[in-house]
């Protein structure tokens, strides 16, 4: 079976800081380190390590950053299709603060594939799940021709008209939330987290309810990519044939295993069990 993102990527420097600056203000930071990131990069590594593969479909800058970033990729087990761009790499800064908190700046305009990329788009007739984080409206379609297609909201102003199996966004984020029934069409699953008081989901059928927050099974490292590697649990549970509830679930659990981790990946998500 196969499973996909389309997306973007970031290249993040992480900063480990006792706080997040205060205006004026100079902290040190204890430590730093640099890895691709980004919420279509996270997606990609995490539904490759539950799935055993996933293909990636991004634009990356032609550049010493956007290179790396491509070679680090497939050395955590992605498989990619990249269009290459004239503009450099995005670029973001992380800081994680004492409570495993991350404030990020980003530098650059997001990079997205397009439809006329010439990549392989028919890897994606056969996809048991997408998940789709940036990319023009053409690649949008490329996209749903998978079984199950899944969408962050960040995007939403490209979703009209198309219908979504799952719309996954955060409550807590400004640019993550959404009212599922504002879309035409309403997507069939739409969901909103709440961190650890876990979040609530809706249908397009009028069902409601609530999913828990999973224990963690070590101290809080690092939040960041913690929404995306729960996206990417949803979509790949949901593209196995898993219901609601124990897709959920799943979701839930990855995302916590991710927050006992420093970046998104050293902390390993598993497939179902």
């Amino acid at each position: 079976m196969r499973y996909a993102v389309v997306g973007h990527v970031e290249w993040i420097e992480f900063l480990r800081v006792r706080a997040v600056p205060r205006p004026g203000e100079i902290v040190h930071a204890s430590e730093s380190w640099q890895e691709p990131g980004g919420g279509g990069g996270v997606a990609a590594v995490q539904m490759a390590r539950m799935a055993g593969q996933a293909v990636f479909f991004t634009a990356l800058g032609d550049d010493e950053l956007g290179r790396r970033a491509c070679r680090e990729l497939e050395a955590l087990g992605v498989t990619m299709q990249v269009a290459w761009r004239s503009e450099p790499q995005r670029r973001g800064v992380t800081c994680v603060d004492d409570q495993g908190e991350r404030t990020i700046t980003v530098i650059g305009p997001r990079l997205g594939p397009k439809g006329e990329d010439p990549l392989d788009w028919s890897l994606l007739e056969d996809c048991q799940a997408v998940y789709f984080t940036a990319g023009d409206r053409t690649a949008l379609l490329h996209a749903r021709k998978a079984r199950v297609l899944a969408s962050t909201p960040r995007v939403l102003s490209q979703l009209s008209g198309v219908e979504l199996d799952a719309l996954i966004g955060s409550a807590h984020d400004d640019g993550e939330r959404f009212q599922p029934e504002a879309l035409d069409p309403r997507p069939r699953l739409a969901v909103l987290t709440e961190g650890g008081a876990g979040g609530s989901w809706s249908t397009s059928d009028g069902r409601r309810g609530r999913f828990a927050a999973c224990p963690l099974s070590g101290p809080v490292a690092d939040a960041y990519g913690c929404g995306d590697t729960f996206a990417a649990a949803l979509t790949f549970a949901l593209g196995a044939g898993e219901p609601l509830e124990r897709a959920l679930e799943h979701a839930a659990r990855q995302g916590a295993i991710c927050l006992t981790g420093k970046g998104p990946y050293s902390a390993r998500v598993a497939g179902l069990s």
